[in-house]
């Protein structure tokens, strides 16, 4: 074993890193979340509705990638919100492999009035930066998940 291998100095710094840290900022907004926003729809939820929304009718693929979320993840999402009626899912008429997906009245009125609760959490998670701080924090967490 090399002394490197027995440093206790490198356990440490390997529990006070990025993982851990992205763990407990994770587990506060969660809590947050299921507190002051919503105790059935979840963050990717309300971002799924909220770019359809925003953007209308589109693709499973698309929406997918806008949301930053793998195709994996997308079908059950989507089937989550098609029981709730909050969003309809129809073949595409030109390409009958293409789910197009849009959002419905319920899922509009959803997503509009959990805006400000989120906005709110949002405050308060960055609530002890200055605003110079929350924007270089945001921007330095955007630039930490683009990957290497």
């Amino acid at each position: 074993m090399s002394s490197q291998d027995q440093n206790p100095g490198h356990l440490l710094s390997a529990i006070g890193g990025i993982g851990p840290l992205a763990r407990q900022l994770n587990q506060v907004h969660t809590r947050l979340w299921y507190e002051q926003v919503h105790r059935d729809l979840t963050g990717p939820q309300f971002t799924v509705l909220s770019l359809l929304h925003a953007h209308g009718a589109m693709d499973q693929g698309r929406l997918g990638a806008l949301a930053n979320l793998d195709k994996s993840t997308v079908a059950p999402l989507l089937d989550r919100l098609l029981r709730r009626g909050l969003v309809d899912i129809a073949k595409d008429d030109s390409d009958r492999r293409r789910k197009l997906v849009s959002i419905t009245e319920s899922g509009r009125e959803l997503a509009t009035s959990l805006a400000p609760a989120v906005v709110s959490v949002n405050e308060q998670m960055l609530a002890h930066f200055s605003p110079q701080e929350r924007d270089q924090f945001l921007a330095l967490l955007r630039r930490a998940v683009q990957g290497p």
